[in-house]
């Protein structure tokens, strides 16, 4: 058979689209460049399986637990399409070049090209950590195979991710609600905002009180605070624990009465400078971005979500602006250290760059992904002017961070000095009392005339010095005293996590990666475990519950350091230095002492759903989470105020908005005395002798049938059913009928609704009669208001009272109307953004039914429940519909009728 004849095409595949536009710029003729557009492959859900695999050791998780975790991987469904187009360019190619990203996943996705396309052409993995001519022609200089460890290690976490979530997320299910998930790292980042949820929640406050005083010489005047009182140190807010005790020896812990008291005995003392103490200051710059701490500051500085700032510097990246954004590596290339000083040089001077360039060791001592940091792309670096107009807003605002990151971090060190001046005086009841005033000046600024880093919030702010330039002043100058004044404070509890200080302690307890923190604080947004309240993150009371199962039943796997030892071990593998099958063979089956995850799950014992269910408020009050969400629960008989009645176990709503800590027991008996009656009895229907109920409900109030259950003799007198063979069957249990049920009107209540009017909203929907056609039309309540409703067309109407009163007449003159398509909501959007650049519509956000969405009128995507309205920027809005219109039109699986057998012609 004749070889294949030579085309001179050379095949390059990259994982996204804008990525191969980039790069197709800087190759040669006769190069080709694709995109696979992320994964081509993955595990499917077992259910999805062929039937012979489902009852094999492959059907529970589609990964062969018998056969060294072997995964069966399928091509994704809506990447066949691509697949072929891939295998048509292969054909035509001599060479096949595997451009995917350096780190585990791109490595992952080269080597399921490898496996699904069957190259027979000779193949390169290329890789490179910035998209420009020179960072590629380096590229095409050290091409080498697929790194089979690192794909091992990809694989291993995918594996692990997939037994861990499928063994531990059912008992979630079964104990606490549908619906929730397990994660390896999800779980454990849930239970570090439970946990500082709960240290506020234990936290009791302590009060501790000092003076300030305004001090003038001749020349200047200063304020300084108490810093001791005979000699003892002045208590601050760093000398209480979180119980309110005060733990330091040897400090003056002055209340209100005797601050108070120092105060005015010192009104006319005479003050004089005790001490003069001046040190030189250094401040030296911040390293270059990892993915981390470009997370946290785009956090700080730009308030961006950490999903949001991955995003932006994805398409920085893939239009080659900035190095690849996903890296555990804060050190520079020399060809950026040249640049990043050339450029400090040329925009502030020689003297602002040191004689020797920095050097920023790695502070991960196992970095897996591209081995230099996040920095403007390139050999020289273009300023934010040079490309202002190339980027969008977010873009930007980005690219300007990361710039002046990278060419700070290779200038000079701030320098200056700190004074700290002590004064004091002797009150009129002889105690003594000493001041303190500290002040930096900075006399040379180095890297702060580009760049200073920002700052988390943490306790004990409000006792440190303020930076300030203090007078010239001597030991033994006399100072003048005025406006001094007892102030109270109180202790604060530690302040809740933000996204930015989250990821900060992520990487501090090296727990999961930098590269997925972002979709990690964003799946336990989605997942409704945590909610944001401003930029601070609060946990939901189901993460308690989840928690508290999971630290209970399966404490290893939310447990910091074992979860961050599984990092090392994933380490280790990509290293070459384990293998994946062994460690989850031993992660799963377990060996000797040491039990594997199966064996837990089989031996769980029995789990008391209401135990994890429920938290003590006060010793009577409880709070607990129920199906339909958390409430509380008073164990003590009350008598309702209204009725006289005993309520043997009364119960009240928790508000949504509520945050855990601000549950107090105080909080909890309002909102008990508060409640409205979840249930009154409004009577008996005539018709069916039912008693009727008003009820307040999670989605607002409504009344309802009460159905009594069959007795055990209506049950016996049920008609007996007999198999084929003669034999009775066993007896049913009889289906529960379905009460009739209509939600209150908005100027209804549990407490001032009728009978009768309960009567008539458990009617509705209500029958007006047929149209000409013979079209039956009803009128009826929604989520939305009242509308009527004819076969699939329903028309909204005025008011809730109107249900009653409308006429088929006045119904049809409607319907002779042309809809009008979203006229009921010609409620204004809840934002707008402009003209989209591709379908040239009007992008606004919109209130829909399933909370906002993003749409051009064309194209409609829900806003991410991790992204809140007041972030929610242009950029954000335009790429997340350039998202949803890439993937195309939901494909729904059409009902298709088997078509009717043939009659066989009979022969004659």
């Amino acid at each position: 058979m004749p070889s294949k004849a030579k085309t001179g095409k050379k095949l390059v595949i990259v994982e996204s689209p804008a990525k191969s536009k980039t790069i197709a710029k800087y190759l040669g003729e006769g190069f080709i460049v694709e995109a696979s557009i992320g994964h081509i492959r993955d595990l499917p859900q077992p259910s999805e399986l062929p039937a012979e695999l489902k009852k094999t050791s492959v059907g529970k998780f589609a990964v062969d637990i018998e056969h060294d975790f072997k995964p069966y991987y399928v091509v994704s469904a809506d990447k066949k399409k691509k697949v072929t187009e891939l295998k048509a360019a292969l054909k035509d190619a001599d060479e096949l070049y595997l451009a995917t990203d350096g780190d585990r996943e791109g490595e992952a996705i080269a080597w399921h090209l490898l496996e699904v396309l069957k190259p027979k052409v000779p193949v390169y993995r290329m890789t490179f950590g910035e998209i420009t001519k020179e960072a590629i022609q380096r590229a095409m200089g050290n091409l080498r195979d697929v790194d089979s460890a690192l794909v091992d290690a990809q694989e291993t976490r995918r594996v692990l991710d997939r037994l861990y979530g499928y063994e531990i997320s059912p008992v979630l299910w079964r104990k606490v609600a549908r619906g929730l998930s397990a994660g390896r790292v999800q779980s454990v980042v849930t239970r570090m905002v439970v946990d500082r949820e709960r240290e506020r929640m234990a936290f009791k406050a302590a009060s501790y009180w000092d003076l300030t005083g305004q001090f003038g010489a001749d020349s200047g005047s200063f304020k300084a605070k108490l810093a001791a009182v005979d000699g003892a140190k002045v208590a601050t807010g760093r000398d209480f624990n979180d119980d309110g005790v005060l733990t330091s020896k040897n400090v003056a812990h002055l209340n209100e009465e005797l601050a108070t008291s120092l105060a005015a005995g010192l009104q006319d003392a005479s003050f004089t400078v005790r001490s003069v103490d001046t040190k030189p200051y250094t401040r030296r710059p911040a390293a270059p971005f990892t993915t981390s701490t470009l997370q946290q500051e785009a956090g700080r500085k730009l308030r961006f979500s950490s999903k949001s700032t991955m995003q932006v510097a994805q398409r920085l990246y893939e239009n080659g602006y900035i190095t690849y954004m996903r890296t555990d590596s804060s050190a520079l290339s020399d060809e950026a250290v040249t640049a990043a000083r050339r450029q400090a040089a040329e925009l502030y001077g020689p003297e602002y760059v040191p004689q020797s360039p920095r050097v920023y060791a790695n502070k991960s001592a196992n970095a897996q992904e591209a081995h230099e940091a996040i920095r403007p792309a390139g050999d020289s670096f273009r300023t934010p002017a040079q490309v202002a107009k190339q980027l969008s807003g977010d873009e930007f605002r980005l690219y300007e961070l990361i710039w002046k990151r990278t060419v700070a971090s290779q200038m000079g060190d701030a320098k200056g000095s700190t004074a700290t001046i002590r004064l004091g005086a002797v009150a009129a009841d002889g105690r003594d009392a000493e001041f303190s005033a500290s002040g930096t000046v900075i006399t040379f600024p180095g890297f702060l005339a580009a760049y200073e880093e920002g700052k988390d919030e943490t306790r004990g702010d409000e006792d440190s010095d303020e930076a300030r330039r203090l007078p010239n002043v001597a030991k033994g100058d006399a100072l003048k005293a005025s406006d001094i004044i007892a102030v109270g404070h109180e202790t604060s509890p530690p302040p809740r996590y933000t996204e930015a200080s989250l990821t900060a302690e992520l990487e501090k307890k090296g727990i999961g990666r930098p590269s997925t923190y972002a979709s990690t604080i964003s799946t336990i947004q989605d997942r409704g475990y945590v909610r944001k309240q401003g930029s601070a993150l609060v946990p939901s009371w189901i993460a308690f519950s989840v928690i508290r199962l999971l630290e209970q039943h399966f404490s290893d796997y939310v447990d910091y350091e074992f979860t961050a030892d599984m990092e090392g071990d994933l380490d280790k593998i990509a290293n070459g230095q384990a293998v994946g099958a062994s460690w989850l063979r031993h992660f799963y089956f377990g060996e000797d002492s040491d039990p594997g995850l199966l064996s837990i799950v089989n031996n769980l014992g029995e789990i008391d759903a209401r135990e994890i269910n429920s938290i003590p408020i006060t010793d009577e009050i409880t709070l607990r989470v129920g199906k339909f969400g958390p409430y509380l629960e008073s164990s003590a008989a009350t008598v309702d105020p209204k009725t006289g009645e005993i309520v043997e176990s009364a119960r009240a709503n928790v508000p949504e908005d509520l945050a855990p800590d601000e549950l107090t027991a105080a909080k909890a008996i309002e909102l008990m005395e508060t409640a409205a009656p979840e249930e009154r009895v409004l009577g008996t229907d005539p018709h069916t002798g039912h008693t009727v109920v008003a009820k307040n409900g999670r989605y607002g109030a409504y009344v309802t049938e009460v159905i009594p259950e069959m007795t055990e003799e209506q049950i016996a007198n049920q008609p007996v059913e007999y198999y084929k063979n003669g034999k009775p069957k066993p007896a049913k249990k009889p289906v529960k009928a379905k009460p009739r049920t209509g939600s209150l009107f908005k100027s209804m209540t549990v407490e001032s609704v009728t009978l009768d009017e309960a009567l008539q909203l458990m009617s509705l929907p209500r029958v007006l009669g047929e149209d000409a056609e013979g079209n039956l039309i009803t009128v009826q309540n929604g989520r939305f208001g009242p509308y009527l409703k004819k076969g699939t067309d329903s028309r909204s109407i005025g008011s809730e009272e109107e249900i009653f009163t409308i006429t088929l007449e006045q119904a049809l003159e409607i319907y002779s109307q042309p809809k009008q398509r979203g006229a009921r909501a010609a409620v204004p959007p809840l934002a707008e953004f402009g003209p989209d650049p591709v379908s040239e519509k009007n992008i606004v956000v919109k209130e829909g039914r399933f909370g906002p969405y993003i749409t051009d009128g064309i194209t409609n995507i829900t806003v991410p429940r991790a992204t809140s309205l007041e972030e929610l920027t242009r950029e954000q809005a335009v790429e997340l519909l350039a998202e949803k219109r890439a993937k195309g039109p939901v494909k729904r699986t059409a009902t298709r009728k088997a078509p009717a057998k043939k009659k066989a012609t009979a022969k004659k």
